[in-house]
């Protein structure tokens, strides 16, 4: 009786021995997989398919700043992807060397012809209160309305009325600090407008530039 009870203990033992060693690999082959999916399929929140849109932008931002003469500064550039919901962040600062998201943030665009406008609507005529697609060159700071801000020159015919339409970057205390997906944000007036708090990230990065940032809108 007593050599029955032995063994059924050591059989016991060996097993809680085999399940733990077998939890331990089942977690950490889980972990590792979660843990490379996440890394490869995520970042600042974005799905493959929104990093890969990115990519694509970015590796057409590259063209144009090889035909550009090195007139802008070719390892930054700001991209705002309008093709996600406002609520989300889609104003991305954007390694070009590294091919890498170094900031995100949410921005607005124009409300259009109504007092608000889920989805943007664009536009490059005066007074149409749209955002304009299209490369902008960010130019020179001033204090207006909505305080510190950027002068936007438009490089596309999709954007070229910028100027004359008082586009500008600025921010302004409606846009939140942090996404509020499903729910969108407030519209803009077709600035890209986004809130003070990130605009305080952004400036540094324009105004230690040697060369001009280059934002580009896209859809």
């Amino acid at each position: 009786m007593r050599l029955v009870r032995r063994s059924l203990l050591v059989l016991a033992g060996l097993g809680l021995v085999v399940c733990v060693v077998a939890a331990h690999y089942y977690y950490q082959g889980f972990y590792k997989w979660k843990h490379n999916t996440s890394k490869a399929f995520d970042s600042h929140g974005l799905k493959k398919a929104e990093t890969d849109r990115l990519s694509q932008k970015a590796a057409g931002l590259k063209t144009f700043l090889s035909l550009s003469h090195k007139s802008y500064n070719g390892n930054i550039a700001f991209l705002i992807d309008m093709h996600l919901p406002s609520g989300k962040n889609r104003f991305f600062v954007y390694d070009l060397d590294k091919d890498s998201v170094l900031l995100s943030g949410l921005v607005a665009h124009g409300c259009g012809s109504q007092s608000f406008s889920i989805s943007p609507v664009f536009s490059n005529i005066d007074g149409s209160s749209c955002s304009a697609l299209g490369r902008y060159r960010i130019g020179n700071p001033y204090k207006g309305q909505f305080g510190r801000s950027y002068l936007l020159h438009g490089l596309d015919t999709s954007n070229d009325h910028a100027l004359e339409r008082h586009i500008v970057l600025h921010s302004y205390s409606c846009v939140p600090d942090g996404e509020t997906d499903p729910y969108p944000i407030c519209n803009s007036r077709g600035c890209p407008m986004v809130s003070p708090a990130f605009l305080t990230r952004l400036q540094p990065i324009i105004d230690a530039s040697k060369k001009p940032v280059l934002l580009w809108i896209f859809d």
